[in-house]
């Protein structure tokens, strides 16, 4: 079996846990990971509404769309 390699990020992440002591400090955490990623996609709506690649007319196709995988 190979050893797993762990990228920059994953080992800042590993570190930071030495921090956490608690259930609260650990929800702590995955909130602020959660609002992190949550930002970075608001950002990302955002742009694509400015750019026009997202409008109301998308938006609305979106309710009607049914992409299931076809079983036979």
């Amino acid at each position: 079996m190979e050893p797993t390699m762990f990228n920059p990020a994953q080992m800042q992440l590993l570190e930071m846990m030495s921090f956490v002591k608690s259930e609260k400090a650990l929800d702590g955490l995955k909130q602020a990971i959660s609002d992190y990623f949550a930002m970075q996609e608001q950002m990302e709506i955002d742009r694509l509404w400015e750019t026009g690649e997202l409008n109301d007319d998308k938006v609305e196709g979106f309710r009607n769309l049914h992409e299931r995988t076809p079983y036979k």
